[in-house]
């Protein structure tokens, strides 16, 4: 099995927000009780900030240990032949909305995570039980696993669908979720360290999980995590509410050990290998691979921004300084199969996620790191928030924000969006190229396009950091009902270094779109073609 096995997903039955009869959790097997271990204590959010708090003062020490062989030397399919025994879900026997599932170690998962049942203030540690899970044909042998061996990880499932999940913690502190299309696609993470610098990223690991009981009748489960590693601790409460747009309201609460010199709220991780704007790796029979298609930016001053998503040649790092932003998302804005042409694991269908700040985040900047990849195995996109204020040891940060999984974000600009945009070579056609040029078109639709006349006199505004901008132009486009703006941009000399592009629709002087922001980096000379 591979990961495009994996992310297949069918379309929805039903909305997955609409309260249906618990008869929908028909019992295939008769609930099998939840062992725990150890003695209820109690618990909530305030302690377990203390914990972090605790666990940051004393040094770190590394979870990942021994696992038996047979576990540890699992390969993709062996791993996937393991299988969660339904009747062993938490809540089975419950009249509840949800009903939670573990993930087994092994495979790239070999740190044990202590998973809790929370029910009325007090919290119990669940045994892992080999009888939990039908080992198939993985060839492990759960007779002979430790039974302190422990959990990679777990899985939550809504009542609208007792088969699908609606969301997922597996792996460092990484978590993912679907909306009403009951697609996955790219990940959020706990917290991001170091990342994209010049030596190797720190991933923190959640450690620890504990499982609130849901009220009877409620569609909100609440999911409490500590986080730790060697620059950091942290306590983490997640309210998740699934829907057409799936709700996680996050409280977070961090404690470093040592000053974190690119510190990353809100990380958010995604694929991009080819696109109508970057066709370097496009060896694929399907026209477009790409779980998120751009970066989209409300900022502070209510700029909206777009940033379409590369696969670059080289590690790309862009830096949007900020103030108090009111959101920013990895969105998958292209939701036209036709554009993908994939059946098996629907590009067209992955989520957008929006990260909503509830309270203000002060100065910083949103961050966007860009690798290159091979092919859509390999996530190679990272968007985060990164604060201006230095993190230093003994320090308490506190953030709460929102996450909006959908195909479309909660809010959008009121102005036209950038629906497209498509580079190719430039010149005149029929005339011949005296020197190279990279052709730029970029669709915008929606606001008060449509109510343009052919006369209005529309402008592209267009900047550029380097390099000569000419044959520019912006005219309707009626299959969007909107406006189409093109320019050349002519490379300044032979070198590769990245030019840094804006554009902006306007009309007597007043915006009539989002900001469009690009960067572009010439190819080696030998490969500036001019036919």
């Amino acid at each position: 099995m591979n990961r495009r096995d994996l992310l297949k997903a069918g379309a929805s039955l039903c909305a997955a927000g609409i309260p249906l009869p618990l008869a929908l959790f028909a019992l295939p097997a008769q609930a099998v009780p939840i062992r725990h271990v150890g003695k209820r204590q109690p618990f909530d959010y305030a302690w377990l900030k203390g914990e972090a708090l605790s666990l940051s003062a004393r040094e770190y020490v590394s979870r990942k240990g021994e696992l038996p062989e047979q576990v540890a030397n699992l390969d993709w399919d062996a791993y996937q032949a393991i299988r969660y025994r339904d009747e062993h879900r938490l809540w089975r026997d419950d009249d509840r909305f949800f009903e939670a599932a573990f993930f087994h170690l092994g495979l790239f998962f070999k740190s044990p995570v202590h998973i809790y049942d929370l029910a009325d203030g007090q919290a119990q540690e669940i045994a892992y039980d080999p009888a939990m899970f039908d080992y198939g044909k993985s060839g492990v042998n759960g007779r002979k696993l430790p039974r302190d061996l422990g959990f990679a990880g777990f899985r939550l499932v809504f009542h609208t669908d007792p088969v699908r999940d609606v969301a997922a913690f597996l792996g460092a502190s990484y978590f993912r979720a679907v909306g009403g299309e009951w697609q996955y696609g790219l990940s959020a993470r706990g917290l991001a360290i170091d990342c994209g610098m010049d030596r190797p990223e720190e991933f923190p690991d959640f450690v620890a999980f504990w499982l609130e009981r849901p009220a009877t009748g409620s569609n909100k489960v609440t999911v409490y995590a500590l986080l730790d590693s060697p620059s950091v601790a942290g306590a983490y409460r997640f309210d998740i509410t699934p829907g057409d747009t799936l709700v996680m309201d996050l409280d977070v609460a961090l404690y470093p050990r040592k000053p974190i010199e690119r510190l990353g709220i809100a990380p958010l991780t995604s694929m991009y290998q080819t696109g109508e704007n970057d066709r370097r790796k496009a060896n694929d029979w399907r026209p477009e691979i790409h779980d998120s298609d751009g970066l989209s930016m409300w900022r502070g001053n209510d700029e909206w921004v777009w940033r379409p998503l590369t696969n670059p040649r080289h590690l790309r790092f862009n830096v949007h300084v900020d103030e108090n932003p009111k959101g920013f998302g990895l969105l998958q804005r292209d939701r036209n199969f036709e554009n993908y042409q994939d059946d098996g694991v629907f590009y067209d269908r992955r989520p957008s996620l929006w990260v909503e700040p509830r309270a203000g985040w002060g100065k910083g900047s949103v961050q966007l790191l860009e690798l290159p990849t091979e092919d859509e195995t390999f996530d190679n996109i990272v968007a985060f928030w990164c604060p201006e204020t230095p993190t230093q040891p003994g320090q308490e940060l506190l953030y709460s924000y929102r996450l909006h999984w959908a195909g479309n974000p909660p809010v959008r600009p009121s102005r036209a969006r950038v629906v497209a945009t498509r580079l190719g070579i430039g010149g005149v056609i029929g005339r011949p190229r005296p020197y190279y040029s990279q052709r730029f078109a970029v669709d915008f639709a929606g606001g008060d396009l449509s109510l343009l006349g052919p006369e209005a006199g529309v402008e592209a505004v267009i900047t550029t950091s380097r390099g000569r901008v000419e044959i520019t132009s912006a005219r309707p486009l009626h299959s969007v009902r909107g406006y189409r703006a093109m320019f050349d941009l002519v490379p300044p000399d032979d070198s590769e270094q990245a030019i840094d592009l804006r554009l902006f629709l306007s009309v007597n002087g007043q915006p009539l779109s989002e900001t469009w922001l690009y960067q572009w980096t010439p190819p080696p000379v030998s490969e500036r073609r001019l036919s």
